[in-house]
């Protein structure tokens, strides 16, 4: 998420293991927009088994799975939330939100005092640069 010049990335830990993260709240939200982890990696760039892996993680790091497979043909197919998904995006998603208010009203000081770029590079005085 960004505030103004300010990019913050809350993660989730479980173990040494990203329960949940920016990409992977994505990846729930596609995942319950089109029905299919390989659909919700095609709308986000990413290839079915990075999809699956991600998701295959969630499910590990959570007391209860986050998304549901359903296999075979007809219209019961691919992937859905489940309730436990439900809640943990929503959750995620309001912590994500608390983080940028918060960091919205401690931003403005400092935000102050950036350029709106960077300047050049200064050369390398040891590589025979003057400064």
């Amino acid at each position: 998420m960004q505030t103004g010049p300010l990019k913050l990335r809350a993660q989730l830990l479980c173990g040494d293991e990203i329960a949940m993260g920016p990409g992977k709240a994505d990846l729930l939200d596609a995942i319950a927009r089109t029905g299919s982890i390989s659909a919700a990696g095609r709308d986000l760039g990413m290839s079915y088994r990075r999809s699956w892996m991600l998701v295959d993680a969630m499910n590990r790091c959570f007391a209860q799975p986050l998304v549901q497979t359903m296999i075979g043909g007809g219209k019961n197919r691919g992937a859905r939330l489940t309730t436990a998904g439900e809640q943990a995006l929503a959750a995620y998603r309001a912590l994500e939100a608390s983080i940028a208010d918060a960091a919205a009203s401690d931003l403005g000081g400092l935000a102050g005092m950036l350029r709106p770029a960077p300047l050049p590079a200064a050369s390398d005085p040891e590589k025979g640069g003057s400064g």
